[in-house]
């Protein structure tokens, strides 16, 4: 039997990604059936299967190991475990399932193994340079939390896929998103929203000087990047970090195996539809390398990066997926960056599950012949 796949609901006119699914079983997915979900992942980025609040940890889990059946590994390792990391206090592995994330917001209790656990939704105000004021969240206004995809960035490559399973949703209610940096830009928004944007429409919206420069670039994240970033601040759009120095050096970090550095490119090719996607983690960069040469500037590698990756986070291009409970999420790790968004209240509860596996494979690299179509001779080549 094969499922019905349905273009999601988007009010945003740049949203050209993302299908729902209402009459597939994950406890009963056949080989087909996931043959056909495969497929729909990579072609379409995000996946939305409904009903599916029956569906155990272990049934993630195996759904998620099989877009990777080599490494059973966590995507970020044992990396999001260590005291200081921006992620450390937003996950926690389940006992039988540590593959499988438990993140919220509420205290859990009796849950998969879990006698008692407060989780907490992440929060603006722990990783932005500014912050909304009392009144304004009072108002219902919020902001994006961490635009980025999931990765250790470090030794281990990123989640082709990533699930997302929304156990529990707090009570439905509409919020504001600010984008607070010198736009009028707002989106409304669900509470409690996930947030996702193409990195095929953030290439294909470049300008041609751009989209050769980009294809001309290399991008290299920081060693140890969650423990390097944990003291920095994010920009209001939470589209990176703001450069004051405040990221750790060296000799505070861990040991650093060179080796295990990750550089990548700027663009990276759809494995089933061959389309080119820009996509990079802007929070953990450390530099950019541009025809073999690195820029050795943090400030100018960051106001690049926001100057790249900007116009794909306007409103008319963000997909806001309004949660309902029993919502299972498949989407491209590699294909998209989302964001957490919302300010919940103490009286709020959410209960979420999270599953991704590093990658044997590096991401595929965008081609001479790939990126042919999008030379033009009426332009000038940008030099940094």
């Amino acid at each position: 039997m094969t499922f019905t796949i349905q273009p999601l609901q988007s009010n945003q006119p740049g949203v050209d990604f993302g299908v729902s699914v209402s009459d597939l079983d994950l406890e009963k997915i056949t080989d087909d059936e996931f043959k056909q979900l495969e497929e729909a992942v990579y072609t379409h980025q995000v996946v939305v299967v409904h009903n599916q609040g029956h569906v155990c940890p272990k049934t993630q889990y195996n759904i998620t190991k099989r877009f990777e059946p080599e490494v059973d590994t966590y995507g970020h390792g044992a990396q999001h475990r260590a005291e200081q990391s921006v992620i450390a206090r937003d996950l926690s592995p389940l006992p039988e399932v540590p593959q499988v994330q438990l993140l919220g917001h509420g205290t859990v209790r009796d849950y998969q193994g879990i006698k008692e656990r407060k989780l907490t939704h992440p929060n603006h105000r722990v990783f932005h340079q500014t912050h909304l004021t009392d009144e304004q969240e009072a108002e219902g206004k919020t902001r994006f939390y961490r635009w980025h995809m999931d990765a250790a960035l470090y030794k281990l490559n990123p989640p082709k896929v990533t699930t997302l399973f929304g156990v529990k949703n707090p009570e439905p209610r509409r919020q504001t998103l600010l984008y607070d940096d010198g736009t009028d830009d707002t989106l409304d928004v669900q509470l409690g929203t996930t947030a996702f944007i193409s990195g095929q429409k953030a290439f294909e919206i470049l300008p041609p000087d751009m989209k050769d420069l980009a294809f001309r670039t290399k991008v290299k994240y920081a060693a140890h990047p969650y423990l390097w970033m944990s003291k920095a601040r994010a920009r209001s759009t939470g589209l990176g970090m703001v450069c004051e120095g405040k990221e750790l050096s060296h000799e505070e970090l861990p040991p650093i195996d060179e080796d295990a550095i990750k550089i990548y490119p700027m663009l990276w090719k759809n494995p089933v539809t061959k389309k080119i996607h820009l996509q990079v983690h802007p929070a953990a960069v450390e530099d950019l390398i541009i025809d073999g040469k690195p820029i050795g500037d943090l400030k100018k590698v960051r106001d690049l990066l926001y100057q790249f990756q900007r116009p794909s986070i306007a409103p008319a291009n963000v997909y806001a997926h309004e949660w309902q409970d029993g919502d299972f999420v498949l989407f491209h790790n590699r294909g998209v960056l989302h964001s957490v968004v919302g300010t919940l209240k103490d009286t709020d509860t959410r209960i979420f599950q999270q599953c991704n596996m590093a990658s044997a494979d590096d991401p595929i690299p965008v081609t001479e012949e790939d990126f042919a179509p999008y030379r033009t001779e009426n332009f000038t080549a940008i030099k940094v």
